[in-house]
């Protein structure tokens, strides 16, 4: 459950204060809901369509989290952590995922994800992904 003045206290927050999450996902609706979930909580959000926008981008490497659709226009999810990784990213990333399998979860693995989460999403479990501590969770 979203509580109003805490989502409006983090909503106003100087984005310098908030957490950096980079958001990837080629699906308009899905990516503006979870930059609008994402945001309630906290994070300062940049969405992104496709990965060759954030390879371009040198400050990416800087942004401590990262949740990326596998399958994307121009890459995969997979191929664009491992890139980041290899520029010396250390942030923590969460796979989104409509198609979920056990080779997918071991590859994502590999690239040090922290969790891959199947489609549709339910916001508690991808909040809990990033670390967030929710009332009704331990």
């Amino acid at each position: 459950m979203n509580n109003p003045a805490t989502s409006a206290r983090a909503a106003n927050a100087p984005a310098d204060t908030r957490r950096r999450l980079i958001l990837v996902d080629d699906d308009d609706s899905a990516r503006r809901s979870l930059q609008l979930l994402l945001s309630a909580h906290g994070f300062d959000v940049r969405s992104f369509a496709s990965a060759a926008p954030i390879l371009a981008d040198p400050q990416a490497i800087d942004a401590p989290f990262l949740v990326v659709d596998q399958r994307l226009p121009d890459s995969d999810g997979v191929s664009l952590i491992a890139t980041l990784r290899q520029r010396g990213w250390h942030g923590r990333a969460v796979m989104i995922t409509g198609f979920p399998s056990r080779e997918l979860a071991e590859a994502a693995d590999r690239q040090g994800c922290s969790h891959v989460l199947e489609k549709p999403l339910r916001g508690a479990e991808l909040l809990i992904a990033l670390g967030e501590r929710l009332p009704d969770h331990p």
